[in-house]
This record gives structure tokens, sequence and C-alpha cells, in this order.
């Protein structure tokens, strides 16, 4: 695992553009996938049916959701970004996602954080990271994201 500690928005500055994070892996298992099909309410059979995925999908078994693998964006920045002095961070949007492939059950994924862009704002700083989910033994990302923070200091 790569971690990046920041100590405040000056040093942010001066990362853009480099890797600052990469996370350890983590196995999406179908309990993991259950349990988002239950609280979402998308029980889609490629996803909860494991009988039926392996028999029909394009797939060969059942796939992780898509917006599944993106929410794991909050618990991997939380390994990979860590901020000295912050009273308060907080996801403030997404101008891009893209899912370039899908997650089977089993697989393990991790993510990659690239910090492209930090700009002032009233108490603190807006910052957009460059983030890729990769899927182990891939190619090809789960997904990729630009993902938008904000830091109140």
């Amino acid at each position: 695992m790569k971690s990046t500690r920041f100590t405040g928005i000056d040093d942010a500055k001066s990362k853009v553009g480099q890797e600052i994070g990469l996370s350890e892996w983590m196995v999406i298992d179908q309990d993991r996938v259950n349990a988002f099909a239950k609280v979402t309410g998308d029980e889609q059979w490629i996803h909860v049916d494991v009988e039926r995925a392996t028999r029909e999908s394009p797939f060969g078994g059942p796939i992780a959701h898509g917006y599944l693998t993106l929410s794991l964006l909050a618990n991997f920045s939380g390994e990979c970004i860590k901020v000295d002095g912050i009273k308060l961070a907080v996801n403030y949007g997404l101008n891009r996602v893209r899912f370039a492939s899908p997650v089977k059950v089993g697989s393990r994924v991790r993510a990659r954080f690239v910090l492209a862009q930090v700009d002032d704002i009233s108490g603190g700083a807006q910052i957009v990271w460059q983030t890729t989910i990769e899927i182990e033994g891939n190619e090809k990302p789960a997904c990729a994201a630009e993902m938008v923070t904000r830091w109140y200091f």
C-alpha cells in the first residue's frame, strides 16, 4: 500500500500530477454483493443469482454492481490519503465515471489515486483526484472516475 500524508493545502498543491496512493487489495465476495443489492434494491440476477449468472450471463458468474465498485473509493481513499489539521472532508461529487470492465465475484480490487487539481475555496480546498479501480490480473480497470473532495481546515 502507498499512502500520502498532507500537511495542508500548499503541500497538496506541490503534489499535483503525482500518484498519491495505492490501496490494499480487497476481495469482492458474494456476501458483499448481496448486502449491496439488498441495501440499494438492485437485486438483478447477474449480481445475486449465482446459478443463473453462471449459466446465462456472458461473464460466467455473478458480477459486482458498478456502483458497489465506485462506492469503494470512500474506503480506499481513507487508506491512501491523510491530511493533518483537517476539520472535515466531504465528497463533493464526480466529474466523470466509466465502468470499463466487470468485477467478477471472487476478484480482488484496489484503487490508485493521482492528485489532479487543488483549488482554494472558502475555509479550505477543493481537490480533484484521478482514480482507477484495478482488478487483479486484468489489464482494463473496473472503474475510472474523476472524484472531487473538499477539505475544510
